[in-house]
């Protein structure tokens, strides 16, 4: 079918919108209207609410970016009535670390020293600093919500309610008191978040030492005396040395030399070839067979740990690096804590909220546990206990704020 040239084939079609007026005038249109408040009036919540469909999207950070609104929405299209009442998220780490920023202070030092209340406020203050700039970028997304009737995590009425919520749990029997292994900064004395430890700048190199370490195992009438060969990279947590670890179908190989029997990873025994001079392999046993024999403790700190000082068999075993022969300090590791868990031994933590040692660890109480490395290294080779001294570069975890090893 022909036409015209001159005339437009969809006249009532403008060829150059104006795409920014139009947007306003649909939100003016919906503003005038009340195209939103009457989505929600007009779909009745039904006997009991069972036509009410209740979505508390976790509430953003008010320096945080806007989410999208996808389940409300199709919700509401599906003919529920959905409530959308926007919510602030004012507490956690976004907060704090903007106040930190603007006040020109870092860590639990500091902040107590500026004063817990007067941080309090300044947070409270700032937190809903970009309220209208975020009201204004939802609308212009054209997402429906309910600032008017919006709940803040800051109100009293909405901490009342998490803490009735935490008590039905404690009522029922549903929450208990333990212990958990978290990245700790021991310059702003503050466990590091998962949210710190995904920033850039988390992990860098550093030099450690790694020491080979041996570990007598008690004789027994089924048992010859033994020593396990054992690899750490964390010297400062040999005092609170509780267990040993192995892998069950690993094969550890033994080596003689005079009376002097040692065990370690026959798949690592290459990597100790200096060390195991003079020595002659005589056997192997599998991990299987070492677990549940005792040792004799390194340090004396806590000789008297219930079930502590006997030898697990772990599944995270392997040889890839060291001895295949793993140190365990519960206070210390995730694997360690679960390992000694399932085997009834207790955690033990030595160290204070800046990263020293306490005074159970009489010989460096008061020493970063970093700068203990080395007087430790010091003493086990004086007592003939250190198998192999070396250093190891590895990427470790630094807490971006202090710029020190967590």
């Amino acid at each position: 079918m022909k036409h015209d040239g001159a005339k437009k084939p969809y006249p009532e079609v403008e060829p150059s919108p104006d795409f920014p007026r139009l947007e306003l005038a649909v939100l003016e249109r919906w503003r005038k209207q009340r195209v939103f408040e009457r989505s929600v009036e007009q779909r009745p919540a039904g006997p009991d609410g069972a036509n009410e469909y209740v979505f508390y999207d976790g509430p953003p950070f008010a320096n945080g970016l806007p989410k999208k609104d996808i389940v409300p929405r199709y919700q509401t299209l599906r003919g529920r009535r959905v409530e959308r009442r926007f919510g602030w998220d004012c507490h956690g780490l976004p907060a704090e670390m903007e106040a930190e920023k603007e006040l020109g202070i870092a860590g639990r030092a500091q902040i107590t020293s500026y004063g817990v209340d007067e941080f309090n406020d300044y947070c409270r203050s700032s937190v809903m600093r970009y309220t209208e700039a975020w009201q204004e970028t939802v609308t212009r997304q054209a997402r429906w919500v309910d600032f008017k009737h919006d709940y803040k995590t800051m109100d009293l009425s909405f901490m009342e309610s998490v803490m009735w919520a935490f008590k039905k749990l404690y009522d029922k029997g549903l929450i208990y008191e333990g212990y958990r292994v978290m990245p700790y900064s021991w310059a702003a004395q503050t466990p590091v978040s998962n949210f710190e430890t995904r920033l850039d700048n988390a992990y860098r190199e550093r030099q450690d030492p790694a020491v080979t370490l041996r570990f007598s195992l008690h004789e027994s009438e089924s048992a010859p005396a033994l020593d396990l060969w054992v690899w750490t990279t964390t010297p400062w947590t040999l005092p609170s040395n509780l267990a040993l670890a192995v892998g069950a179908e690993i094969e550890y190989a033994i080596f003689a030399k005079g009376e002097d029997r040692v065990a370690l990873g026959a798949a690592a025994a290459e990597s100790y070839t200096s060390e195991l001079e003079g020595y002659s392999r005589i056997g192997s046993v599998r991990g299987a067979e070492l677990a549940g024999r005792s040792y004799t403790p390194l340090y004396p700190f806590f000789a008297a740990t219930p079930n502590a000082f006997r030898v697990l068999a772990a599944d995270f075993v392997s040889t890839d690096e060291g001895t295949g022969v793993v140190h365990m300090a519960p206070g210390f590791g995730e694997d360690d804590m679960a390992a000694c868990r399932e085997a009834g031994i207790p955690v033990v933590c030595p160290v204070d909220e800046t990263g020293r040692f306490t005074r159970d660890v009489a010989p460096w109480a008061g020493e970063l546990v970093f700068d203990a490395n080395r007087p430790i290294i010091r003493d086990l080779k004086d007592r003939g206990v250190l198998v192999k001294q070396a250093t190891i570069l590895h990427n470790y975890p630094h807490c971006w704020r202090t710029d020190t090893p967590r």
